[in-house]
């Protein structure tokens, strides 16, 4: 959309001014936002909030901080069907707290693709290698692709948040992306997509699919 000024956060997806219940740093989001209006130079101009948002942190009584629900088996860098299996595996595990998180909360924000999370991972998978069947014939592939893409990440995180313990919005990146088959799913087929002929595909790739904060793990 290339909007002429633009600030980047690091909250959570949903969230675009830090935490519910917060007015003050809702403010100071807002009014760091509106200051981008005041710099002069060529458009677009992109400026990154510094903070995360309040509620982040340790506690000072020293109790534990958040850790994922499940241990995650470490993942190799392939592209292999192992890495399918062990996205299977993991989403086995997470199942019974993602289920728990959607109780508690009432709410997710998973369901947009239409299909179960397993043929998400399914279909994520099969674009490594070609261009599978649509699942949203009523969109265009890489629509159905940013959409496919967000989905898991939000499955994933509303899972590893049903653990009670406070987790930053960093700390649920680094897990996903540094520590999930899912997340290195992601990252193999950011270069993948980048090369295809489908152009939407290439525009998710290119300013979509992997956070800036993330983005040091592509090539590693």
């Amino acid at each position: 959309m290339r909007p002429p000024r633009f600030l980047w956060v690091p909250f959570e997806l949903g969230r675009p001014f830090g935490a519910p219940n917060e007015p003050e740093f809702q403010t100071t989001v807002l009014r760091t936002a509106l200051a981008l209006l005041e710099l002069d130079g060529p458009s677009p101009v992109l400026e990154d909030f510094p903070d995360d948002a309040p509620g982040a942190a340790i506690s000072e009584e020293g109790m534990m901080g958040w850790t994922c629900s499940i241990p995650l088996a470490n993942v190799a860098d392939t592209t292999t069907p192992e890495l399918l299996m062990a996205m299977r595996a993991e989403i086995e595990s997470l199942a019974p707290w993602h289920q728990l998180a959607e109780e508690s909360r009432g709410r997710t924000a998973t369901g947009v693709v239409g299909i179960s999370i397993e043929e998400i991972a399914s279909f994520l998978h099969a674009l490594l290698d070609s261009v599978p069947e649509n699942p949203k014939p009523d969109a265009p592939l890489g629509e159905a692709f940013r959409q496919a893409s967000e989905e898991i990440k939000a499955w994933y995180q509303e899972a590893a948040t049903a653990k009670p313990g406070t987790a930053t919005s960093k700390d649920l990146a680094d897990w996903f992306w540094g520590g999930t088959a899912a997340g290195r799913l992601l990252l193999a087929l950011h270069p993948v997509c980048l090369k295809s002929e489908d152009a939407g595909l290439r525009r998710v790739a290119t300013s979509q699919l992997v956070p800036r904060l993330q983005q040091h793990r592509l090539g590693g």
